[in-house]
């Protein structure tokens, strides 16, 4: 909370009589974290669920993925729109019918009684859900002085995090009283709620002075640029490791280690408390260190280690130490990548340069969920899954201090992406 107050810290001449531009921001980062805690309550259900979910619609390991694999396509596919147009007409109603389509959407699987339909309602998902990431990260962002940018993203994370606390906390024991359908669709109508709370409270920073309308075509410039390439890259690895762990660790402990759901969704909730903690950490180091690269190149260290161990060991107590150490930096380091291309950039293009790292960190993401079903079928247990997901993060390593190296050479601060050399 004390990273939500800091964001309404705004310059004396712009600040209203009696602090309302800096209550206002503090009102509106905090709706913003508790929409993305109410969506994650139903986007994260699927994993937490998933076994039942399974058995229910007669599913594979690899249609399961599948599941994540069709919305995570469509939500990749409109991240750059998404940017662009928060840039152009604002981010406030662009994360407002995202979340509010998201969670609509979310109420109505779990009606679904076929997995054709189960499939149809993802691919949809998918396309509102794009509408939350980049418009709710550039909305959050804009509150923090341009030193804490690294520090803002952190903070945008908590909600999302902190919502698969509470879901994996009280999910199984409501499944197993009421079934998952009753337990899903109650957490989506409460998410509807909370989409009208934000629309009728929520604030865009006003804006300093013109700004030039951001255009479609501007996005394609991004890919001219090498560091922005590095960036995607990482991001490609980031969120597949982090879709890896989330997606299907409550399936590996239940179905390879041979827990009961009770006992993974607490060992899932540990873990995303975990995250949910050292995630503004991580942007917070960056910021003091102003060395994002470091912290990126340390986290991928760790992860790579980890992403073993959780095969390899056998003890249950040494297997939650390793969750434990996976999941302090599994986001860590979120904060200073995101905010490498917003340093490079400038704040003009927040939200397509945002949506141009998530675009290629869901196809991160729907590569891994899908590739380690398939595994768990082909080989019948996740190890080999789980090793090369460690193996992708030594790679990681080597890219954090390729982008070490041009960030130093990079200029800072661009107005528009065609002015960098």
């Amino acid at each position: 909370m004390q990273a939500i107050r800091r964001a309404g810290r705004v310059p004396q001449a712009n600040a209203k009589p009696g602090g309302g531009l800096r209550r206002g921001a503090a009102l509106t980062v905090t709706l913003v974290v508790v929409c993305q805690g109410f969506n994650m309550l139903t986007v994260g259900g699927i994993a937490l669920f998933l076994p039942l979910i399974r058995e229910d619609l007669g599913m594979s390991f690899a249609q399961a993925g599948m599941l994540s694999a069709v919305s995570t396509f469509t939500y990749a596919l409109g991240q750059i729109p998404a940017g662009v147009l928060a840039d152009r007409f604002g981010p406030k109603r662009l994360f407002f019918l995202g979340i509010l389509g998201s969670t609509l959407l979310s109420l109505n699987f779990g009606t679904l009684q076929t997995y054709s339909g189960a499939i149809a309602n993802q691919v949809v998902s998918g396309a509102f859900r794009a509408l939350i990431f980049a418009p709710g990260l550039t909305l959050v962002a804009s509150w923090f002085p341009p030193d804490r940018k690294a520090t803002a993203m952190g903070v945008y994370v908590i909600g999302g995090v902190s919502g698969n606390i509470l879901l994996s906390l009280v999910g199984p024991v409501l499944a197993i009283r009421y079934g998952w359908r009753p337990t899903f669709i109650g957490f989506a109508a409460l998410g509807v709620c909370i989409a009208f709370v934000y629309l009728a409270l929520g604030r865009e920073k006003p804006a300093a002075g013109a700004r030039r309308p951001v255009g479609m075509l501007e996005a394609f410039e991004l890919f001219r640029y090498p560091i922005m390439w590095v960036c995607a890259a990482i991001q490609f690895i980031r969120f597949g490791v982090t879709t890896s762990f989330n997606f299907w660790l409550p399936s590996l402990l239940v179905s390879d280690r041979g827990l009961s759901l009770e006992s993974a969704g607490l060992i899932t909730a540990m873990g995303a408390a975990l995250t949910a903690s050292a995630n503004p950490l991580g942007g917070y180091v960056s910021d003091r260190l102003r060395n994002p690269p470091l912290v990126i190149g340390a986290s991928l260290a760790v992860l790579a280690c980890t992403s073993g161990l959780l095969v390899a060991v056998d003890s249950i107590p040494l297997l939650v130490l390793v969750i434990a150490v996976n999941s302090v930096f599994l986001q860590f380091y979120f904060g200073p990548l995101f905010s490498v291309p917003l340093e490079v950039l400038g704040p003009r293009v927040a939200g397509m340069s945002a949506g141009f790292s998530n675009m290629f960190a869901n196809i991160g993401a729907l590569t891994f969920a899908y590739g380690l079903g398939v595994v768990k079928d082909v080989a019948g247990a996740f190890k080999w899954g789980f090793v090369a997901t460690g193996a992708v993060c030594v790679v990681g390593v080597g890219l954090a201090a390729v982008l070490a190296r041009m960030r130093k050479r990079a200029p800072k601060g661009l107005d528009r992406p065609s002015s960098a050399q």
